[in-house]
């Protein structure tokens, strides 16, 4: 009988692990309230400026277009990018006063990002509202490979 109790408990408490676990909008709530963010208007104010353009998205996302000037590095690959101390960093990523921009298609993607980044030590860090697709719906500028 004990051995029943046990799993019992044991089931119980997975089951409590399960429903305190959490999702994808939870972890964008929790960025969003540590990142800024800035309109896609503000963006192409600033742009030309000495702001570092991030492109979050996956490679192949790029072929409906991207930013002028924007820097891809997707997500999955950002703290290796960025990181000094690994072989295959990006120099572009060295600065960690410089100010940056960073966008994915919907702005979630980039919300995480600019805060992975901010972890990371950087100080200057924003996340575009709306992302690619706002930026494209709006009619603003696009660049194609």
């Amino acid at each position: 009988m004990k051995d029943l109790n046990d799993a019992v408990h044991r089931h119980n408490e997975q089951i409590k692990e399960i429903e305190m676990a959490k999702g994808m909008k939870d972890f964008v709530a929790e960025a969003k309230a540590r990142v800024p963010e800035v309109s896609t208007e503000d963006v192409e104010a600033l742009s030309g400026d000495s702001v570092l353009l991030l492109d979050v998205r996956e490679p192949g996302e790029l072929q409906s277009g991207f930013l002028p000037g924007a820097m891809n590095v997707p997500r999955g690959m950002l703290e290796v990018k960025a990181d000094p101390s690994m072989p295959p960093h990006d120099v572009r990523l060295a600065d960690r006063e410089q100010a940056i921009i960073v966008y994915c298609a919907s702005g979630a993607r980039s919300l995480l990002a600019a805060s992975t980044l901010l972890e990371m030590g950087f100080i200057n860090v924003k996340s575009m509202a709306g992302g690619f697709c706002a930026w494209q719906q709006e009619g603003r500028e696009i660049a194609t490979a």
